[in-house]
């Protein structure tokens, strides 16, 4: 209740004049239950969805019947399990949010421990944190990242490309995941070494987990994989497919500095994974309709490593995943 409370009052505002959608499906409807009993206190009009009961699941689009309820609201929580093949369902529900310019919180594969963790995040304070970051990285040319696992990586950035804060305050302007806390961009190229010892995304991280046993090291020319390498040869040709699936798949889209200070160990989960203090990258979609990028992808998936010292040009602002600002 505590995170639900962050999540409807603090992140997402909700007003008793305003209207919410949520979509949830059976395994997560705990969740869903919390949420839809902090909206009643609010005391907004609202709509719960479990996807189950209106489409087989992996779904192969967003039911219509939601994506009309979705445009008459003024807020929107998608707070479910993944399933493979999935992605396109959601990149349609997120196209309403964007058209309707929603406040849309996006709870993807959350679970009790992220409720009890990443949740109850001051999101006040992480969202000045990530406004100093940002406002620093906004001046930035490059950036640069090590850790002692042999991750040596350098982003180059373009002032075309914009950046982006998803705090977990979240407003008209971009839906952002819950629990809320990066700052990302989509790098005009990049180069190096990026070792995966924390989680890969999508429905891999269900699968697989926290990797630090059998991290996959990925080699980045000219920002697209040139070279995959990982003792689990299960994981290295899932992910070898699927960076493939598209000209644009093994592409990286993002470059994110996780910025949520209650998330303070890989727990195996993308969704809180990402947020924790220190760099992800993701190759595929690079979310064009909101950092400027000229090229798209119906794939993307997130790496995440650990514990990384990070400079922005000159400027060291993490040493050993704390951050120096």
């Amino acid at each position: 209740m505590p995170g639900a409370r962050n999540a409807i009052r603090d992140c997402l505002r909700v007003k008793p004049e305003e209207r919410v959608t949520i979509i949830t499906d059976e395994v997560t409807q705990e969740i869903a239950a919390a949420l839809q009993a902090e909206i009643e206190q609010v005391g907004a009009e609202h709509a719960v969805f479990v996807l189950e009961r209106y489409a087989p699941r992996p779904l192969t689009g967003m039911p219509q019947v939601i994506l009309d309820d979705l445009a008459t609201s003024q807020v929107s929580i998608f707070c479910a399990q993944t399933q493979r093949g999935e992605l396109g369902s959601r990149i349609e529900m997120t196209a309403v949010v964007n058209k309707h310019r929603m406040r849309h919180g996006h709870m993807v594969n959350i679970t009790r421990q992220i409720m009890l963790e990443g949740m109850r995040a001051d999101f006040l304070e992480v969202d000045a944190l990530s406004q100093r970051l940002v406002e620093l990285a906004r001046m930035t040319e490059r950036v640069t990242c090590r850790t002692a696992n042999g991750t040596d990586y350098v982003a180059e950035l373009s002032p075309n490309l914009k950046w982006l804060k998803t705090s977990g305050i979240i407003t008209r302007d971009k839906w952002g995941n819950l629990p809320g806390g990066e700052i990302f961009t989509s790098p005009f190229n990049s180069n190096g070494t990026f070792v995966v010892d924390g989680v890969v995304g999508d429905y891999l991280c269900q699968k697989y987990g926290d990797i630090q046993a059998t991290p996959l090291t990925i080699e980045v020319e000219n920002n697209r994989i040139r070279e995959l390498r990982c003792e689990n040869k299960e994981l290295l040709e899932e992910f070898r497919a699927y960076t493939s699936t598209d000209e644009n798949s093994n592409r990286v889209g993002e470059f994110a500095v996780g910025t949520n200070t209650a998330c303070t160990q890989i727990i195996g989960n993308i969704l809180q994974d990402e947020k924790i203090p220190g760099i992800h990258i993701a190759f595929g979609h690079p979310y064009a309709e909101h950092t400027g990028q000229n090229w798209i992808s119906k794939t993307h998936i997130d790496c995440v490593g650990r514990n990384f010292d990070i400079w922005f040009d000159d400027r060291k602002v993490m040493e050993a995943g704390k951050f120096l600002i």
